[in-house]
């Protein structure tokens, strides 16, 4: 089964957030929440896993997995893409992962330690997609439908008890934000040191906070999204990965006209909800020259790359340094477009872009060495992108960052700052922190969501609550 789904339109008035985190809570399956412009989609299932890296792709339908060796001249994104395509039927739509690692992959180094892909992507078996004041139901059958609507519905009043409900405030779940911290800062300098040497621009190096004790994922998600106001927001459980998260902006999104479009965040301070401070912190972004260097020297590189799969003449720089409010801090934030070249394809675009100059650094290939040598861990997802695909050709990519993480038993954050030669250590310690409060404050433990525990509250908002 392909993606042999049947649908179903049913009115549909609750909140959608909510009403999709409450199916994620609920599941025993692989699912995956992806929240975009007014847009809230939940998959479960997985009816065809595509899985890519260095040495090719693997499509698996039910018990079989066919493996199709890499091509010369291919990247593992256009190989796992074009499978997906071969196989998806119909209204389909993936969705999966890009992890940090395939930038290895691309390479030709394999994939990280552990095996697991570079790319995952899945066709699920079930599908909600909220919009205004309609769901699409999409399943294998009309009987598959009606189950699939009954959930739908209990979980849409489940919402209404979370939203409007007088249950106990949330337990939170203390971190220490100074985890790493004397390390970081020798990083840093060292950082410092190397591109006043000459032998990169700019890199973004980031640290790991473990969280102690126990989270509830769709609640830390639900309580998240309460006190903020992303640009993505997701929450998953496959490929052995769990991560709930609040991206700040996206890695690519190309429509089904051909448009591109990227929005890359440099330059950072704190976002308190104090007015005053906050506007003073608003104009420091201005006023400090490490703070524009940085966002100028990645707005560059993003032109370069949406230049190499687009158009000649047609990327523009719609919005140029304007400010953008993410949970516990503000950005310096432009927006680019262009329209994709002839040859040129939704994956083509991904793989450009990818990873994020505000994740990575410039030049991307020096920065992911300094990484690479800098970092104790792998990334892992950190600074990958959650991605969905549609069959009209869109294709939709969150930058991942303020988000929590899940997998073999652990549980963390993680936060980068950018580093050029202005950087002071001291400074970039205390950027990671104000990004990490965006999420560590929202971290709930463990209790019900969807039959009913206590209702994880919002935190408190940054300034006005999502």
């Amino acid at each position: 089964m392909p993606d042999g789904l049947i649908e179903r339109h049913v009115p549909f008035l609750a909140d959608r957030i909510a009403t999709a985190t409450v199916l994620c809570a609920g599941s025993d399956a692989p699912y995956l929440l992806y929240e975009r412009d007014g847009s809230v989609s939940w998959a479960e299932g997985e009816a065809v896993v595509v899985e890519a890296g260095a040495e090719g792709a693997t499509v698996g339908v039910g018990g079989t997995r066919r493996r199709q060796p890499a091509v010369a001249g291919v990247h593992p994104l256009a190989a796992a893409g074009r499978a997906v395509e071969l196989v998806g039927r119909g209204n389909w739509r993936a969705h999966g992962w890009v992890d940090f690692s395939y930038v290895r992959a691309r390479a030709g180094a394999g994939p990280e330690p552990g095996g697991r892909p570079a790319v995952r992507f899945v066709l699920p078996r079930r599908e909600v997609r909220m919009r205004g004041s309609e769901a699409l139901l999409r399943a294998e059958d009309g009987a598959a439908l009606d189950r699939l609507e009954r959930r739908l519905c209990a979980a849409a009043d489940r919402a209404e008890a979370l939203t409007h409900g007088d249950g106990p405030r949330r337990a939170a779940v203390p971190v220490d934000p100074d985890t790493g911290a004397a390390r970081y800062r020798e990083d840093v300098a060292r950082a410092v040191r190397e591109i006043r040497a000459g032998r990169l621009e700019k890199v973004i190096l980031s640290r790991t906070v473990p969280v102690p004790g126990a989270v509830d994922l769709p609640a830390t998600y639900l309580a998240g999204r309460r006190s903020h106001e992303p640009a993505r927001s997701f929450l998953l459980r496959h490929g052995g990965r769990e991560a709930a998260g609040f991206s700040p902006e996206i890695v690519v999104r190309v429509g089904a006209d051909g448009t591109v479009t990227a929005q890359p965040l440099a330059g950072t301070r704190a976002l308190t909800g104090e007015p005053e401070a906050d506007a003073e912190r608003r104009a420091e972004l201005y006023r400090d020259p490490k703070e524009v260097y940085e966002h100028a020297v990645s707005v560059r590189l993003v032109q370069t790359e949406l230049e190499s799969v687009c158009i000649p003449g047609t990327v523009r720089t719609g919005e140029f340094m304007t400010v953008e409010e993410r949970g516990s801090v503000q950005h310096l934030a432009s927006r680019l477009s262009g329209r994709l070249a002839a040859g040129a394809g939704r994956w083509s675009a991904l793989d450009a872009l990818f990873p994020a100059v505000t994740a990575s650094g410039i030049p991307k290939q020096a920065a992911c060495e300094l990484i690479a040598r800098s970092e104790p861990e792998e990334r892992g997802l950190y600074s990958g992108a959650v991605v969905t695909v549609d069959a009209d050709g869109t294709l939709d990519a969150a930058l991942v960052l303020r988000s929590v993480y899940r997998d073999g038993g652990r549980t963390w954050l993680r936060a980068g700052a950018g580093i050029v030669a202005q950087s002071d250590p001291e400074r970039e310690l205390e950027e990671t922190r104000e990004k990490l409060r965006a999420v560590s404050r929202c971290l709930v433990a463990p209790h019900d969501v969807a039959a009913g525990g206590p209702h994880p509250e919002p935190a408190a908002p940054a300034r006005a609550a999502s």
